[in-house]
């Protein structure tokens, strides 16, 4: 299936090296339109109806997330093309959409056309960017994409209790008593949630600070939390954990 696509990038080289590519090796996007500004790349959303925008983060006069809030319905898929930066990628990082880093890897950038066609393909409601926007104006308690087997659910970080990682798998300890178990590592949810008062007390465990019932000192030391689970602390960050506990 052809792709119509518009890039939105304020650096003509950027603009034009991400045309090559895409016209070498993604012959199934059409580049429909090649915008230097937000304001730009509003008009041009809103002329040509693309299925698919490749959006930079960062922009003189307006950044790409507030090119998405001026819209009150988005469907076209995004697939934002940035230098690092933390926030923005975690922030798309929350929300399971695509990314691709300066300068831009082809395979990568494969890879993301392939996700892109498959959503559709399935004509997907784009959930995944009406969280992203929800998630910009509730930052105290956004919620988080959680990559299950068989689909990607969204729920609010305040109602996971702990994290305990098995290999490229995490178990999610929920309120209620419920479990789900998420396709990514433990490493990727501390990166996630460490701003959200999330503390990695154990190689296998990351908890919920808000969550804690009481620090027990029988058997070396360990967490009680409110779930009446016990969750271990590692010799290597007793110390640090501790810290932290005195200041809930």
């Amino acid at each position: 299936m052809q792709i119509k696509a518009i890039i939105i990038e304020d650096e003509k080289s950027n603009r034009e090296n991400l045309a090559k590519i895409l016209l070498e090796y993604c012959s199934e996007v059409n580049v429909i339109a090649q915008c230097s500004s937000a304001i730009e790349g509003r008009k041009a959303i809103i002329e040509h109806r693309p299925d698919l925008v490749f959006l930079d983060i960062e922009m003189p006069g307006g950044d790409g997330f507030s090119l998405l809030e001026s819209f009150e319905e988005i469907n076209f898929e995004v697939i934002f093309v940035t230098a690092y930066n933390q926030y923005g990628v975690k922030a798309v990082k929350f929300c399971a959409l695509d990314y691709l880093l300066k300068p831009v890897d082809i395979l990568e950038l494969s890879q993301a056309i392939e996700k892109v066609q498959k959503r559709l393909r399935a004509k997907s409601d784009n959930i995944r960017m009406q969280n992203l926007l929800a998630n910009r104006s509730n930052e105290v308690n956004p919620k988080i994409a959680l990559p299950l087997s068989d689909k990607i659910i969204f729920i609010e970080i305040t109602s996971i209790i702990r994290c305990q990682g098995e290999g490229n798998y995490t178990h999610i300890h929920l309120k209620g008593e419920e479990k789900l178990l998420a396709s990514k590592t433990l490493k990727e949810f501390e990166e996630l949630l460490s701003d959200y008062h999330f503390l990695r007390v154990h190689q296998s465990h990351l908890i919920n600070l808000n969550e804690v019932k009481a620090y027990m000192k029988t058997d070396g030391g360990y967490i009680k939390m409110n779930d009446s689970s016990s969750v271990s602390i590692s010799r290597q960050r007793k110390e640090m954990v501790m810290e932290r506990l005195k200041n809930i």
